[in-house]
């Protein structure tokens, strides 16, 4: 292989975290890969990947020459797409970081059209609910739910959705809607651990605010956690409109305190610092911003 091959080796196999894995993206075995990352440890007269059963796990070396070489090769593909841009022909590997819940819902689905319009191109979509370092993990952009925490990224918001106090009719049936926000005392709650207040709500209505704290014996790290826990049931929660979209078109779950704002959540997009947005994030960008629609 000749080094600039080897060094895209190199990169593939650290962000895919196996041969295999990164035999499948490249398109060559795994032999040719295991050599040029061999050949490559003996030229840099270091250890860059630690083999063993449960993997592959890079040295601190091989973080650091990830962190050094992955942003040069993003920039050289960049280059090339922009050589590119003048017929809208892109190539490469696009890798996106995504919430679970909200790219199942309101990306993936849509996923094929975007795939279609540019042939040459293949996608990465790392689903996690926690934001994830852009730069560590080759992320070319991310799409975040909520307030933005590092004030080092560069971002654009795509869409806005209303934050909402909902169940399923049955709950409401069975416990009663709540007419207040202090009737919340009285309900059971599933309470969403990534939220920066877990459980606090502000609800607002002209010049008044009223702040309560949700209870109930169900938390969950996960979107997906809460949309099972309340479609099952069991309790009421407060999240964006992007969560439970299906579920308010159809009536699976039902609003309530309506008369009340409780916030809007936000959808970003963001790309990592220090070097400019590349072609395919623009492109992917424009194309997720076309299809979100606003949840009601």
């Amino acid at each position: 292989m000749d080094r600039l091959v080897t060094l895209e080796t190199f990169v593939c196999v650290y962000e895919c975290g196996s041969f295999s894995a990164a035999s499948c993206r490249l398109g060559i075995g795994q032999p040719a890969i295991s050599k040029a990352i061999m050949q490559l440890e003996q030229q840099l007269a270091v250890k860059l990947l630690l083999r063993s059963t449960r993997g592959l796990t890079p040295t601190e070396a091989g973080q650091q020459f990830y962190r050094q070489v992955a942003p040069t090769l993003r920039q050289l593909q960049e280059a090339k797409d922009a050589v590119r841009g003048g017929n809208g022909e892109l190539s490469g590997y696009l890798r996106v970081s995504a919430p679970v819940t909200f790219a199942r819902l309101h990306v993936l689905p849509h996923l094929h059209v975007f795939l279609s319009q540019h042939p040459n191109l293949k996608a990465d979509i790392i689903l996690d609910d926690r934001p994830v370092d852009l730069i560590a993990e080759g992320i070319d952009v991310a799409l975040r739910v909520g307030d933005l925490k590092d004030s080092g990224l560069t971002a654009r918001k795509i869409g806005s959705a209303p934050m909402r106090l909902l169940a399923t009719p049955a709950y409401f049936a069975a416990h009663g809607t709540p007419t207040s926000p202090d009737a919340l005392e009285h309900h059971d709650a599933v309470i969403y651990l990534q939220d920066e207040a877990p459980g606090s709500v502000c609800f607002q209505k002209g010049d008044r605010q009223h702040r309560v704290t949700l209870s109930g014996r169900i938390r969950t790290t996960a979107a997906e956690g809460v949309r099972e826990a309340v479609l099952a049931g069991n309790g009421l929660t407060v999240a964006s409109a992007w969560m439970f979209a299906p579920e308010l078109a159809n009536g699976a779950v039902v609003t309530a305190l309506t008369d009340w704002h409780i916030g809007v959540r936000d959808v970003w997009a963001v790309y990592p610092g220090g070097r400019l947005t590349s072609a395919r994030a623009q492109v992917f960008t424009e194309f997720v911003a076309r299809h979100l629609s606003t949840p009601a």
